[in-house]
């Protein structure tokens, strides 16, 4: 595009982020499928201002997918307050692991069965379709907090933590296409695209994210340092832990998540002799106060880079679902769409859950909210755009285009408008349990 097309879409794109927070906030429709109808008349559809070709443009579209993943997966991160060894996390690791990876059996099943595709291409559709998205429906986004709703807080965490937990199955269906090297009997997926990648880029994200943080309040606290650029430090540290999990050949997408929860639970270690009896102490005002203080520097550190790690999370929200909106044309629309969304969405996604959440004791209405709420968003598109980067072409690029794309826009539309009612139902449910 030209230098003037990209300035509208800019400005369009941070018009609309102004007005989403006002006027469109009242309709009774989310945020992401205001975008995605945006995107649709911006595109080749509509007023053919952008172009976002998915065949031709595949490199920047995974970039900007990548970028928006990260910064997704960084905002859920800070959110999430509780701490790791905290049994609330039991349902969030099943969902994300036991359940995904049947998710990307069950529908590797139907790629071979019903799709008619090869095994890789079947095992590639089912890691790119697989995981959900923890930003797209923000009705159920997790409160922060230490004692957040059960249902929310599953749902936050697993979208985060199987953005990176898919990975090994996009590259075992690229490998078994010829494009990925799996190593001989693939040892090299088990050991370090699957047990490596996984293992190292939590611990590598948990040890920078909690190292950074511990650094930045003792700066501040003990030598009324590094204050300030708090817009820095969140920037900084997702680069620096996604840079130094990819050099690793970890998980960048769990190395940043990781880095969040991190950051999150950084505590001030006062000195006794710092703090004066709290009856005596008066009240600390002001962000610079605040700040410094030795009990109040983590908490303030947190919540500015919160902040603004929120505002670009919304910003990134924006910017790919109006590209999804505006890559629909390139689809090719076909029968098998209109059998293969409602499958996924109402057989194997729930039969996936269930499975992975076999002993544990939910009730009904928590099952069936968490077994509908597999929302399909930004990470299926970076994995899409990842496998054309990578060498996907042909019809099954044309397939994984359409089945990716249809897929996506159908489950904003589906799920952010089931929402609202959902939710007052699931509030019901909830009210009326003793």
């Amino acid at each position: 595009m030209a230098v003037a097309h990209w300035s509208l879409f800019i400005g369009v794109l941070l018009i609309t982020l102004v007005l989403a927070g006002t006027l469109l906030g009242r309709l009774p429709l989310s945020s992401a499928m205001i975008y995605l109808g945006l995107g649709y008349v911006l595109g080749p559809g509509g007023l053919g201002l952008i172009a976002p070709d998915p065949f031709l443009h595949a490199g920047p579209l995974e970039l900007m997918a990548e970028l928006a993943v990260l910064i997704s997966l960084f905002a859920v991160g800070l959110q999430l307050g509780v701490p790791m060894r905290d049994r609330r996390w039991v349902l969030p690791l099943r969902l994300a692991f036991p359940s995904m990876a049947i998710t990307v059996g069950l529908i590797a099943v139907v790629g071979v069965w019903g799709l008619d595709l090869s095994l890789g291409a079947a095992v590639l559709l089912g890691g790119i379709l697989a995981p959900t998205d923890p930003v797209l429906a923000s009705g159920v986004q997790a409160e922060s907090g230490a004692r957040p709703d059960q249902v929310r807080f599953s749902l936050a965490g697993e979208g985060a933590l199987n953005d990176g937990s898919a990975f090994p199955f996009v590259l075992l269906g690229l490998g078994l296409l010829g494009l990925h090297e799996l190593g001989q009997d693939g040892w090299h997926w088990w050991a370090v695209d699957l047990l490596w990648a996984t293992g190292g880029g939590l611990a590598i994200g948990a040890l920078l994210g909690a190292l950074i943080g511990k650094l930045v309040v003792h700066l501040r606290t003990r030598h009324h340092s590094a204050v300030g650029l708090d817009e820095f430090l969140s920037l900084g540290l997702v680069a620096i832990s996604y840079g130094t999990a990819q050099l690793c050949l970890a998980s960048g997408f769990l190395a940043v998540f990781a880095a969040g929860l991190a950051l999150n639970r950084v505590r001030e270690q006062p000195l006794e002799n710092e703090l004066p009896p709290e009856a005596a102490a008066p009240p600390v005002q002001g962000y610079g106060a605040r700040s410094t203080h030795p009990r109040h520097a983590s908490a303030t550190m947190t919540q500015a880079v919160q902040v603004f790690n929120g505002r670009l999370e919304r910003l990134a929200e924006l910017a790919i679902v109006l590209i999804i909106g505006a890559m629909l044309p390139y689809v090719q629309l076909s029968p098998v769409l209109w059998w293969f969304i409602p499958l996924l969405f109402l057989i194997l996604r729930p039969l996936a859950v269930l499975a992975g959440m076999l002993g544990m004791r939910l009730p009904g209405h928590q099952r069936a909210m968490i077994g509908w709420f597999g929302i399909r968003g930004i990470g299926s598109v970076f994995y899409l755009m990842f496998a054309l980067h990578r060498g996907v072409t042909g019809e099954l690029a044309r397939d994984l285009v359409s089945l990716t794309l249809v897929t996506v826009a159908a489950s904003i539309l589906a799920h952010g408008m089931s929402v609202l009612p959902a939710m007052t139902w699931y509030a019901r449910c909830k009210a009326a349990r003793p």
